[in-house]
């Protein structure tokens, strides 16, 4: 299961978007923290450590004990993380006031371990999903979710049905979404290739007539 790690934070006064912008030259991500047994509390963070925090951690799904100052130590649950759609650096964080059995949803990696008997046939894995959308306890939140593809043919398929999930965590989907396909090699080439051929054939019959 993932590792709690303290993040510190302290309450801000400053708000509406000049005294935001203002906030961040100065090194601070502004965050929010809601939720169970609080009131809605304005904060800022260390723009700095939060990113080291994320660098760190397999998803931004996360679950931190959040040392508010003058407020104590909270559970809290990383929400969302809002970025700079240029630079792709975190410009706000909303965190979610929890306690150890309040349930999450949070979308984690899916990892894929094992050698499967359809590579070695000449076959390529199709992998659809990467991340998994999964509720579960606090303390049950997993860093990623290791999928075993060892036992998967050539032309077989695995399913979110098929995936053993660590303890207490279930996946959000219906069991029958593919999460990854053994197909063959060159596949979807020879169909691009099958379909021009046939549109050039159209093409070819439209002008003789």
């Amino acid at each position: 299961m993932a590792k709690k790690t303290t993040l510190k934070a302290e309450p801000r006064a400053r708000s509406g978007s000049g005294r935001l912008k203002q906030m961040r030259r100065e090194g601070w991500l502004p965050s929010v923290i809601y939720g169970r047994g609080t009131d809605n509390i304005n904060l800022k963070v260390d723009s700095k450590t939060f990113s080291e925090l994320l660098a760190h951690s397999s998803s931004e799904n996360i679950v931190v004990n959040l040392d508010i100052q003058g407020e104590g130590t909270r559970l809290a649950f990383l929400q969302s993380v809002q970025h700079d759609p240029l630079s792709g650096h975190a410009v706000h964080a909303d965190f979610r006031a929890i306690d150890n059995k309040t349930e999450i949803t949070a979308n984690i990696p899916a990892h894929l371990n094992g050698e499967c008997p359809g590579v070695k046939a000449g076959g390529v894995i199709e992998q659809y999903v990467h991340a998994i959308e999964i509720t579960c306890l606090p303390g049950d939140l997993p860093e990623m979710i290791d999928i075993d593809v060892t036992g998967l043919a050539l032309g077989d398929s695995l399913h979110l049905g098929d995936i053993k999930y660590p303890k207490g965590v279930s996946p959000t989907q219906g069991s029958d979404v593919v999460v990854v396909h053994i197909g063959r090699a060159g596949s979807g080439a020879d169909q691009e290739a099958a379909a021009a051929e046939s549109e050039g054939e159209a093409v070819a019959v439209a002008v003789a007539e």
